[in-house]
C-alpha cells in the first residue's frame, strides 16, 4: 500500500460511486479491526456492513484526502468527509491511522474526528448548547 493507492482509496467526490466490495477486499485483511468515534467493528464483513450502512443513511458522501504519510507498516491519512443528509451538509475534518500486514493489507483502521460538533452545531437550540459546552471545556 503506497500513497497513490491510499489517495485513491480515500477519494470519493459527491455523486461518485463508493469503492466496490472487491476494491475493499483488495485493500483490507479479512480480520481487520475498524474503530471510529461511533463504533468498533471486527472483521471485513462487519467493516463492509458499516460502510454500506453509512452510504444508506446519507443522500451522498464525500471523502477528500489531504495529507498522506507512510512509514513502514503504518500510514496516516488526513481527510475531509462530507455527509449530505436531508438537505443538510455536515463536514468532518479527520485523520485515519492504518496498520498494514506483511502483504500490505490493512489490518487495523482507526478514524479520529470530532463527531459531536459538526453533527449538532447546525441544529437549532442543540447547536448553541454544543458551542456553549465546548467553550466550557476550553476556557
Amino acid at each position: 500500500m503506497n500513497t497513490t493507492q491510499l489517495r485513491a482509496l480515500f477519494s470519493k467526490p459527491y455523486g461518485a460511486p463508493a469503492p466496490t466490495e472487491q476494491q475493499w477486499r483488495e485493500a483490507y485483511s479479512e480480520d481487520v479491526v475498524f474503530e471510529d468515534p461511533t463504533q468498533k467493528q471486527k472483521g471485513l464483513k462487519a467493516y463492509l456492513a458499516a460502510q454500506e450502512g453509512l452510504l444508506r443513511r446519507c443522500d451522498d458522501v464525500l471523502l477528500k484526502p489531504l495529507a498522506i504519510a507512510c512509514d513502514g507498516n503504518t500510514a496516516f491519512v488526513e481527510w475531509e468527509m462530507g455527509l449530505k443528509i436531508k438537505g443538510i451538509e455536515f463536514i468532518y475534518p479527520g485523520a485515519t491511522r492504518l496498520l498494514l500486514n506483511d502483504e500490505g493489507k490493512i489490518v487495523d483502521h482507526r478514524d479520529y474526528f470530532d463527531f459531536v460538533g459538526p453533527t449538532f452545531e447546525p441544529v437549532p437550540v442543540i447547536g448553541s448548547f454544543v458551542r456553549w459546552l465546548y467553550k466550557r471545556f476550553v476556557s
